[in-house]
C-alpha cells in the first residue's frame, strides 16, 4: 500500500501544520483549513463510531460516576460520559465485563464468576436507567436500528474468561444476557490460554479447555478477542475459529516493542484472516514512559502498605487500596504519551494491513488518553487526519465502525446455536 499523501504533515490541524493567517506560525487556522475541518467534523458526525473496547461499566455502581454529567478526565478520572460522547460523535460500541484475574482454584472460581455476572447485570441496569439515551444490540442490525432512533449502542463483551471457571457451557447464561465478544484471556495465564505479559508459559497458546472456549464461541456467535493474548494463543484463535477474529485495543510492535503489542508478520496473518485490530490510545503500550521519582518512592511505599497483587486483597484492604492508588494518582500522576505517537501506530498498521482491517479503540476508563486526545470528546481529531492523510471517506467509516460490523455480521452468519437474547427491558 502506497503511502497516502499529506502523511509528512502529521497531523494537518496541528499548530506546526497549519500556518496563521498572518504568517505567524501561531495555532490559527487559515479559511481554507477552517473549511477543511469543519467538512471533516460533519462527515464524522455523519458516520457510525464505535469503540471496541469501553471499561466504562466499572464505574457503574462507583458514588461519583455520573453518566448524564459532562465530567473531565483532569478532574474526575472518567473518560466517557453521554455528553462527552455526543461532543466526540461517539455512537457506542462494546462495553466490557471485566474482571482481575486471580488464582485458578474453585473459590476463586466462584467468586470471578458471581463478579462477571454481576458485571453483566450493571451493564444491563444501566441500559434500563438510561433508556431514553442507550439501548441494549445484540445485532448488527440492532445497533443500525438504535442509531436511527438517535441513541447509544451497548454491545457488550468480556474481558478475561476467567469467571467461566472450567465450564464453557456457561457461555450460554452470558450469552442470553447479551455478550457479543470474549477474550479467553487477560494479564497473566489463566485456564484458557496464555497471556501477552506473563512471565511463564503454560500451553504454548490455548489451553485445550481455550480450545473448547472458540468452538463454543463460534456455535453461539460472538466474536473472539485477541488481546492480552500471547501470539501463540493469537495464531491459535486464527487457525481454530470459523470466523476472523479481533484484537480489540492493541498496538504495533513495529513502533514500540511492548508484549501487549503485535508484530508485523502476525498483522499481515491477521488481515488475510479477515481479522481487524482496534488501535490503541493507552499511552503505555505507545511508547517507553519514565515515571517521575517521587511517583515511584509513591509506588514503592503503597506495595509496602498493601502488598504487591489486588488479587490476593481482602475485600476492605482492596478498597483501601484503590482508594490510596487514585490518591496517588491525583498527586502524582503516571506520564502520559501523545496523540502524535498514537497517529503514529495507526499509519503504520493503515499502510502495511490497508483500512479494510483496521479500528479504533481508546481503552477509555481502562487506562487510556494521551496528550492531546484525554477522552472521548476529542475523537473527531483522528477523522480529520485519517482524511488529511488522504484516506477515503469509505476507508474512514470502515475504520470508525464498518470493519467491526462486518466481524458481527460474520459471527452472526456462522452461529449454528438458536439461543436468543430477549430485551426484557422493553
Amino acid at each position: 500500500m502506497m503511502l497516502r499523501a499529506g502523511l509528512a504533515c502529521l497531523p494537518l490541524f496541528l499548530a506546526s501544520c497549519a500556518p496563521a493567517l498572518d504568517g505567524s506560525g501561531s495555532d490559527i487556522l487559515s479559511p481554507e483549513q477552517a473549511t477543511v475541518m469543519s467538512e471533516a467534523d460533519d462527515f464524522h458526525e455523519s458516520i457510525m463510531v464505535f469503540d471496541s473496547h469501553l471499561d466504562t461499566p466499572a464505574l457503574f455502581h462507583t458514588p461519583e460516576y455520573r453518566f448524564l454529567e459532562r465530567q473531565t478526565w483532569e478532574e474526575h478520572g472518567t473518560h466517557v460520559d453521554y455528553p462527552r460522547m455526543n461532543e466526540g460523535g461517539l455512537d457506542g460500541g462494546f462495553w466490557v465485563i471485566y474482571t482481575r484475574q486471580g488464582p485458578l482454584d474453585e473459590a476463586s472460581y466462584r467468586a470471578a464468576r458471581t463478579h462477571g455476572i454481576m458485571r453483566q447485570a450493571a451493564i444491563r441496569e444501566f441500559a434500563a436507567k438510561y433508556h431514553d439515551k442507550v439501548a441494549l444490540a445484540f445485532t448488527a442490525d440492532d445497533a443500525e436500528r438504535i442509531l436511527a432512533e438517535g441513541k447509544k449502542v451497548v454491545f457488550q463483551s468480556m474481558e478475561n474468561s476467567y469467571p467461566l471457571a472450567t465450564d464453557v457451557s456457561l457461555l450460554e447464561t452470558f450469552y442470553i444476557g447479551g455478550l457479543r465478544m470474549i477474550a479467553p484471556v487477560h494479564f497473566a495465564n489463566n485456564q484458557f490460554a496464555d497471556s501477552a505479559t506473563d512471565i511463564e508459559t503454560l500451553y504454548e497458546g490455548l489451553s485445550p479447555l481455550g480450545e473448547e472456549l472458540v468452538r463454543e464461541a463460534n456455535r453461539l456467535g460472538l466474536i473472539l478477542d485477541g488481546s492480552h493474548a500471547s501470539d501463540d494463543t493469537v495464531r491459535d484463535m486464527i487457525a481454530l475459529s470459523t470466523t476472523p477474529i479481533i484484537l480489540s485495543h492493541t498496538g504495533a510492535t513495529a513502533i514500540f516493542d511492548h508484549p501487549r503489542n503485535i508484530g508485523d508478520d502476525l498483522l499481515l496473518e491477521l488481515a488475510t484472516s479477515g481479522g481487524v485490530i482496534q488501535m490503541n490510545i493507552f499511552g503505555g503500550y505507545l511508547e517507553a514512559l519514565q515515571p517521575s521519582p517521587e511517583r515511584v518512592e509513591a509506588l514503592a511505599a503503597l506495595e509496602a502498605q498493601y502488598g504487591a497483587n489486588p488479587a490476593e486483597m481482602d475485600e476492605a484492604t482492596l478498597a483501601a487500596w484503590r482508594a490510596a492508588r487514585m490518591e496517588l494518582e491525583r498527586e502524582y500522576p503516571r506520564p502520559r504519551s501523545t496523540y502524535e505517537k498514537f497517529m503514529e501506530h495507526t499509519f503504520h498498521v493503515l499502510e502495511l494491513i490497508g483500512p479494510d482491517y483496521v479500528g479504533i479503540s481508546g481503552d477509555w476508563d481502562g487506562g487510556g488518553g494521551v496528550d492531546g486526545m484525554s477522552d472521548v470528546s476529542m475523537l473527531q481529531k483522528i477523522t480529520r487526519d485519517l482524511l488529511a492523510a488522504g484516506y477515503t471517506k469509505e476507508d474512514v467509516e470502515k475504520i470508525w465502525g464498518g470493519n467491526m460490523m462486518r466481524l458481527m455480521r460474520a459471527a452472526e452468519a456462522a452461529r449454528t446455536s438458536e439461543l436468543v437474547s430477549p430485551d426484557v427491558l422493553n
